[in-house]
């Protein structure tokens, strides 16, 4: 398996392909990257000369933002917001969703399973 930024990628797939195993790089920028390198999109992981790796890397380390440091940023982003207690930051931290979606009916992912509570003992009781 080729090894790329730290990433072991797999060598059966087209490296189109291959690539966006690594975080941060989707399949648009993996054609951007293989564009810049010349080298033929179809062509198998498994299949580039060492050369090619090392050019692939140098591309993806001057241009992008991938794997831990991208982690890191995307998680000091949402410290800020917690920090400065914006409505997003709020969100985050009590663990509802945070870019506007219903919360009445849905959003069990991030509310965690259903807490239920006792209902009320009023209407058969009263005699």
């Amino acid at each position: 398996m080729p090894r790329i930024v730290g990433v072991d990628i797999p060598n059966d797939k087209s490296i189109r392909i291959a690539l966006t195993y690594i975080v941060g790089i989707g399949k648009r920028t993996s054609e951007q990257i293989l564009k810049e390198a010349g080298i033929d999109e179809s062509t198998k992981a498994g299949k580039l000369s060492e050369d090619e790796l090392s050019h692939i890397t140098q591309i993806i380390d001057r241009n992008c933002i991938v794997e831990g440091q991208l982690r890191r940023q995307v998680a000091q982003n949402i410290a800020r917001l917690r920090d400065i207690s914006c409505y997003r930051g709020i969100r985050h931290r009590r663990g509802l969703p945070v870019r506007g979606q219903c919360t009445q009916s849905n959003a069990r992912t991030r509310k965690g399973p259903r807490k239920t509570v006792a209902g009320k003992k009023g209407v058969k009781e009263k005699r």
